[in-house]
């Protein structure tokens, strides 16, 4: 039988010691005795290991900068060519899509005052907030995931994903939640309203019994390390689905305003004026090609 856990293992709270690779792995707490990350690109990620193996990881605590796998030589530990948007990169996308808990793991050999002394410590839950690509210190592509950690006061459930091979009995799966910040501010709204809550992408507009919907997406996302600014010429009114398909890579905007990926221009008000250079980093730093 196969089994996924999102969430908590049992009899393994937060701060949990390790010595190694293998006790991990018999824990259930992480799984792969050598890959960093643990998941399906089809199920998502449920744990990562730092351990110093990639040169672009940034670890702030309660917020990680964690590089995906691939494109190193394994005898060297070098960089020596993009990293694809497979395996473990897609899972950790999927995790940040489905907002699914990831349990971090961190090892002596990782470079951070949060590393334990020797073996592996347990850190507890976070969450993919964030996932772009960006040229790397060796000169490659890399892609780059933003993890926050889960406040404790959070209530986060398990999910376990289990199936036997030819059983199509339903799965058992539990609950899980994730706390987070819903940001619609005063310039997000202008843009809604000047739309009058149409999607620019679609044209839809949601008609709710207490008024209609849509929402502001921000094409340079605000926050570290994309520092986007929460300005009119940096927000889009969207429909639900097109703000996650426009999140996640899926499509992106082109110069001329024709879509990426997908069929169709961006409606644009006259008087809505949006930075292309805003434009130019989603589709630079976003957006998962077409052909990934």
């Amino acid at each position: 039988m196969a089994e996924r856990l999102f969430g908590h293992v049992p009899g393994y709270p937060e701060g949990s010691l390790f010595e190694n690779r293998s006790e991990l792995n018999a824990s259930r707490v992480h799984i792969p005795t050598q890959a960093g990350i643990s998941g399906s690109q089809t199920e998502g990620a449920e744990s990562i290991v730092l351990s110093g193996g990639y040169e672009d990881d940034a670890d702030y605590n309660d917020m990680i900068i964690y590089t995906g796998h691939g494109g190193r030589d394994p005898r060297t530990g070098q960089q020596t060519h993009d990293q694809p948007f497979t395996r473990g990169n897609r899972a950790l996308a999927l995790s940040k899509q489905n907002g699914l808990p990831v349990r971090v793991i961190r090892g002596a050999s990782h470079d951070s005052p949060y590393s334990p002394p020797s073996g592996y410590s347990y850190d507890g839950l976070y969450v993919v907030e964030d996932f772009w690509h960006e040229v790397g210190k060796s000169g490659f592509k890399i892609w780059r995931f933003r993890l926050e950690k889960i406040p404790e006061n959070t209530t986060v459930g398990q999910e376990i994903i289990a199936e036997d091979p030819g059983d199509y009995s339903v799965p058992n799966r539990r609950e899980v939640r994730v706390s987070r910040i819903i940001r619609d501010t005063v310039q997000a709204r202008a843009v809604k309203a000047l739309y009058d809550h149409r999607c620019q992408i679609c044209g839809t507009r949601l008609e709710c019994p207490a008024g209609p919907y849509s929402e502001a997406a921000h094409i340079r996302p605000l926050g570290a390390p994309h520092n986007g600014p929460d300005t009119k010429d940096n927000i889009l009114c969207l429909c639900p689905n097109h703000h996650v398909l426009f999140d996640n890579g899926a499509i992106s905007i082109a110069v001329d305003l024709s879509l990426i990926c997908t069929e169709g221009d961006l409606t644009v008000h006259r008087d809505h004026h949006i930075n292309q250079d805003h434009l130019a980093y989603h589709r630079e730093h976003l957006l998962v090609t077409c052909e990934d």
